[in-house]
């Protein structure tokens, strides 16, 4: 049991001094930005349309912005039916600047939906953002008469 303790406790101290020395506190990143480096960042990554009537499209617009020292290339922004169009611009986005992603539905298929859209960007990289919510049905057929009016329309005042 001994053996076994000391052998513990010598683990943990080699472990702990390994730790320490890879966390010295100094800064070993590079100071130039890689064109790996992610630089999108989006303000929310989904919007939820809640309740839509059946018929009726709907418009979500998502800010993305760039976040690094480079200009920031949208390169194509898909969406994973025809029900959902995705409108963007072709236009690089500045350092320190910001644009939009226009996400619209067409609220054609009454029910729940949550479709996905992938933004490419910057040759290889790739996030998704999402859109959902419930399409519902108006009723068949005009609103019920109202007794109430034709009472009022019978009278003469």
């Amino acid at each position: 049991m001994k053996k076994l303790s000391l052998l513990f406790i010598a683990f943990t101290l080699t472990y702990g001094l390994s730790a320490q020395n890879e966390h010295d506190g100094h800064n070993h990143e590079p100071a130039t930005q890689t064109a790996t480096e992610d630089f999108l960042k989006l303000k929310e990554t989904e919007h939820d349309f809640s309740k839509i009537p059946q018929g009726k499209p709907v418009y979500y617009s998502f800010e993305i912005m760039n976040t690094g020292k480079t200009e920031l290339k949208l390169d194509n922004v898909t969406a994973t039916c025809g029900c959902t169009t995705p409108e963007w611009s072709r236009e690089p986005i500045a350092p320190g600047t910001s644009a939009q992603i226009k996400v619209g539905y067409n609220a054609a298929a009454e029910g729940f939906f949550e479709k996905y859209i992938t933004i490419n960007y910057n040759s290889n990289q790739t996030k998704q953002i999402k859109i959902r919510g419930t399409v519902w049905k108006a009723p068949d057929g005009s609103a019920p008469a109202n007794a109430s009016v034709d009472f009022l329309k019978k009278q003469s005042f």
